[in-house]
């Protein structure tokens, strides 16, 4: 397909915002903007008539909203890429998306050169967000990686005995030997045993290991 333009197509309900990102659009040789939709059953009948490139979708929209058009846009039409438009960069909004297979998530702020850049990026097979709608996403994966130490770290501890749960418990709280002790009704002999049992049931070269692990682990 080369030399032939981008075939864009833009979904919003309201005539003055369709028109505004059509002119920003035009000015760039190589997009073309083959339809317009004013919901977002128009905008699925439309990426599939006109075999768009990119669909530009609005959020809040009549008849069917953009999130909920958007698994229609990739069953109906799968060639086309599509970047949401709009005015709320709430996280959900953000997450959705992405779950549902769109390009790119921008808010109706975004710069004109940032907007080609977008549609240039989807067509390309990239993806493209916004600043504010990466920082959502970064702090789903961080989150993500939270629950996956967590996880690990219960699955680590879960060979461990109840009383050996208890003296790594009070390693994650930062207790010496004989403090752990004094709180079990232990002897610091005793305690000094059951750590060393538990580093190495857990792998861990030192207590600050075995701490840490206590509290991914929640302990």
């Amino acid at each position: 397909m080369a030399g032939q333009p981008i075939r864009v197509v833009i979904a919003d309900d309201e005539p003055l915002i369709r028109a505004g990102i059509r002119m920003i659009l035009n000015s760039d040789p190589d997009i073309q903007v083959v339809a317009e939709a004013a919901d977002g059953r128009q905008a699925v009948e439309a990426a599939r008539a006109h075999a768009a490139d990119v669909v530009l979708l609005d959020i809040q929209m009549p008849v069917l909203d953009g999130l909920s058009a958007l698994p229609e846009l990739r069953r109906a039409a799968p060639s086309s890429r599509v970047i949401v438009l709009t005015t709320f960069g709430e996280r959900e909004n953000v997450l959705r998306t992405l779950e549902h297979g769109g390009a790119g998530f921008l808010l109706k702020d975004t710069a004109p050169a940032e907007l080609i850049g977008a549609v240039r990026a989807a067509a390309a097979g990239d993806a493209y967000l916004s600043p504010a709608a990466t920082r959502h996403v970064v702090e789903r994966l961080a989150a993500g990686r939270e629950m996956t130490r967590a996880e690990e770290a219960r699955g680590r501890v879960a060979g461990l005995s109840e009383k050996e749960r208890e003296v790594l418990a009070l390693l994650g709280e930062g207790l010496s030997n004989a403090d752990a002790g004094r709180r079990l009704h232990m002897s610091e002999a005793t305690v000094k045993t059951y750590v060393s049992r538990i580093l190495a049931k857990l792998d861990c070269e030192n207590r600050v290991q075995a701490a840490l692990l206590a509290r991914d682990a929640g302990l």
